[in-house]
């Protein structure tokens, strides 16, 4: 499926199963003084390379992000592709299931931190807030877990992850 935007990009949405059998979804907050989504929290990914396939590009991102090696990402399928409107991306996710417990390793220049949450803290966190960004308020879907919150095209891919995923275990 096609999508708006001037970029083509691509994300991981890392999920793994917990010992007591809770699923839980791996995102990164992004590093505070990026020209770019500073500060926000998203999946691993980034732009697409000439000539690379999209899946390849989720994979690739993951690894250079996260440390997440794409031998140990087993792709599930694909999400809804979603737009970020201020910077013209075209965002398609690709949700890889992995194993719980990997050590991280962040990309010192992007990542601030990695942030796992279990799949029904997102639910339960589900809301709607009034944001301020660049001076333009708005008002949009919201994930909150803790003092964390989700918005903007990661709260879309989400979302979308959330109808297709079972909320029993």
């Amino acid at each position: 499926m096609e999508v708006h935007g001037r970029t083509d990009s691509a994300v991981l949405v890392p999920l793994y199963e917990s010992a007591d059998g809770e699923v839980h979804a791996v995102f990164t907050r992004r590093r505070d003084d990026l020209k770019r989504h500073a500060g926000e929290i998203s999946f691993p990914g980034g732009r697409r390379d000439d000539g690379e396939s999209l899946e390849r590009t989720a994979l690739r991102e993951a690894h250079e992000e996260i440390g997440l090696p794409p031998a140990a990402v087993e792709l599930a399928g694909a999400l809804e592709p979603t737009p970020t409107f201020v910077t013209s991306y075209a965002i398609y996710p690709f949700v890889g299931v992995i194993e719980a417990g990997l050590e991280w390793v962040l990309s010192a220049n992007e990542v601030a931190e990695i942030l796992e949450f279990p799949l029904s803290a997102l639910r339960a966190g589900k809301g709607e807030r009034r944001l301020l960004r660049k001076g333009i308020a708005f008002r949009t879907t919201t994930f909150e877990v803790g003092p964390h919150t989700i918005w903007g095209a990661t709260a879309r891919i989400v979302e979308d992850l959330l109808d297709r995923v079972p909320s029993a275990r």
